[in-house]
C-alpha cells in the first residue's frame, strides 16, 4: 500500500528534465512488504504466493523473529512503512502485536487484505495498535465476477461492507484491482466507485505470471496499452481527488510523460523501486526484490538484513546492472524501465525485457528525462526558513516522504512570496489542497498543529 503525500496536487510550473538512473538512487528500504502467512481464508485466481485454507503455517516466523527483523530492517531505514500482508494477515492473531511493536520503533504501517475480515472490533482493535491505512482488494463491483476471481462466495459483499466501516473509523484505505479481460471493461467505474467512498488512491495492478498466476494469461501488449492510456486520463481527471497508479506496469509513465505533462507523479522518481527502495520479506524469512519477483536475495533467519540488504548479488545487480532487450534502448528506460518481476516470469531473467509493453524504441527521439524529480527517502533539505514550531511538525511526516512534503511547502511558499514557514503557512498549505484530506486521514493528521 502507498501512501503517497497529498501534496502532489501542487503543480509543477513546467515539465521537469531529469530522472535518476536506478545506479543513482540511494538503496534504502523504505518500504518493506512482510508477507506473514501464506494461509488465505481465499484462493485467488492470481495469487503471486499460492496462498489458500490448506497451507500451513508451521514455517511462518513467530512474534520474537519478526521483532529481531524488523529492528535490523529500522537500523537501515528509520520511519520505513511496514506493509503487512499475505495470504490474510487478519488470520495471524497476533497481528495487532506485530503492528505495535513496530510502530513502537518508528515505523509506519499499514495492512493490506482481502478486506473479508474486517470486522469493526478488528478495525478497532489495529487502528488502536497504530495501524494507519489499508489497502483492500476489490476486483470488480459485479458480485459473480469478483466471487469467481476470489474462489470465495459473498466475498464482495463482505469486503464493501468492511470499505463502510474504514470510512466509518477515519482510516485512511485504498483499493487495489488486478486487471483482466473479465473486468477490463470496468476501469472507469472502479476509479469513480473508489472516490466516491473516499479512497486515498487507487492502485491498478496488472497480472506477472508467478505463483497461482501461471496458469492465468496477461493481457496482451494492446491491451495493456490501452489500459494504461485509459488510466492517464483518470489521474489526470481526479487529480485533487484520489491518487491514481499503475503497480507492476512501470510502462504507465509513458502515458502521463506524453499526456499530461503538469502531473504531479513526474516530480518524482517513479521508475520501479524493487531492491533499491523496496523489499518483500516472506512468511520463512527471505528476502526477494518485490513480491512478485521470488528470487531469493537472502535468508533472515540465517543473515542479517543489513547483510542482505547490502551485499546481496541480486540487489546489486538490480541496482546497478543494465536492462536487455528494448528496455534497455528504450527512450523511456528512466522513467519506466520495465517491470523486472514480469521479465522474470516471462524471460527467465529479471535485468530482461518487459514484454508486455506495446511501445517499440525507434533510437528516433531524444533519451527522456526529468532534472527536478524528488526521489522518495531523499534527505530532507531547506531553502527556506522554518520557525521550530513548524519544523517539529514536520518530524511527524514518515521519513521517507519528508524531502517530498518539505519540497512541495517551500515551492509552494515561493510561489506565494514567503521567505519563512510558519504554522501559519503549513495551516494555509493544507487548505489550498483541491480536497481538504487532512480534515479525516491519520497521515495528514500529523501534519496538523496539535
Amino acid at each position: 500500500m502507498e501512501l503517497a503525500p497529498l501534496i502532489d496536487d501542487f503543480r509543477p510550473k513546467a515539465r521537469p528534465d531529469v530522472l535518476p538512473r536506478a545506479g543513482n538512487t540511494p538503496a534504502i528500504p523504505h518500504i518493506v512488504a512482510w508477507n506473514l502467512t501464506a494461509r488465505c481464508n481465499l484462493a485467488c485466481s492470481h495469487c503471486y504466493i499460492s496462498a489458500g485454507p490448506w497451507v500451513k503455517t508451521d514455517s511462518d516466523i513467530r512474534l520474537d523473529e519478526f521483532q529481531r527483523m524488523a529492528d535490523e530492517v529500522l537500523a537501515l531505514s528509520p520511519g520505513a512503512m511496514f506493509v503487512l500482508t499475505g495470504g490474510e494477515p487478519l488470520i495471524r492473531r497476533d497481528l495487532e502485536d506485530i503492528a505495535a511493536y513496530s510502530v513502537s520503533k518508528g515505523a509506519t504501517v499499514v495492512v493490506g487484505t482481502n478486506g473479508t475480515g474486517l470486522t469493526e472490533k478488528r478495525i478497532a482493535s489495529l487502528k488502536k495498535a497504530g495501524v494507519t491505512g489499508f489497502a483492500v482488494s476489490i476486483d470488480s463491483l459485479e458480485s459473480d465476477v469478483h466471487d469467481d476471481f476470489r474462489h470465495g462466495d459473498g466475498a464482495l459483499k463482505h469486503t464493501l461492507a468492511s470499505i463502510d466501516r474504514l470510512v466509518e473509523a477515519e482510516l485512511d484505505f485504498i483499493v487495489q484491482t488486478t486487471i483482466t479481460r473479465e473486468n477490463f471493461h470496468e476501469l472507469e467505474d472502479m476509479v469513480a466507485f473508489s472516490a466516491e467512498k473516499g479512497a486515498v488512491s487507487f492502485n491498478l495492478y496488472f497480472l506477472v505470471e508467478t505463483g497461482r498466476g501461471t496458469e492465468m494469461k496477461e493481457l496482451s501488449p494492446k491491451m495493456n496499452d490501452d489500459a494504461l492510456r485509459r488510466l492517464a486520463l483518470l489521474q489526470k481527471e481526479y487529480r485533487g481527488r484520489i491518487m491514481i497508479r499503475s503497480k507492476c506496469q512501470p510502462a504507465f509513465m509513458r502515458h502521463v510523460y506524453d499526456t499530461d505533462p503538469e502531473s504531479p507523479l513526474l516530480n518524482y522518481s517513479t521508475r520501479c523501486p524493487c531492491g533499491i527502495q523496496y523489499c518483500r520479506i516472506m512468511p520463512d524469512g527471505r528476502v526477494t526484490p518485490c513480491p512478485y519477483l521470488p528470487v531469493v536475495a537472502g535468508d533472515l533467519r540465517q543473515q542479517s538484513f543489513e547483510e542482505v540488504w547490502n551485499q546481496s548479488p541480486v540487489f546489486k545487480q538490480i541496482r546497478g546492472g543494465e536492462l536487455d532487450g528494448k528496455c534497455g534502448t528504450c527512450e523511456y528506460r528512466q522513467i519506466c524501465g520495465g517491470c523486472r518481476a514480469r521479465a522474470q516470469a516471462n524471460t527467465g531473467t529479471y535485468m530482461g525485457p518487459d514484454d508486455s509493453c506495446a511501445y517499440e524504441p525507434t533510437g528516433e527521439i531524444d533519451l527522456i528525462k526529468s532534472l527536478n524529480a524528488v526521489t522518495y527517502g531523499a534527505v530532507a533539505e531547506q531553502s527556506l526558513a522554518w520557525t521550530p514550531a513548524a519544523k517539529e511538525r514536520m518530524q511527524r511526516i514518515p521519513s521517507f516522504v519528508r524531502a517530498v512534503v518539505m519540497k512541495r511547502v517551500e515551492d509552494y511558499a515561493t510561489r506565494e512570496g514567503f521567505t519563512e514557514i510558519t504554522e501559519q503557512l503549513l495551516d494555509d498549505v493544507r487548505k489550498d489542497m483541491p480536497v481538504d484530506f487532512s480534515k479525516r486521514l491519520p497521515f495528514f493528521s500529523r501534519f496538523k498543529k496539535k
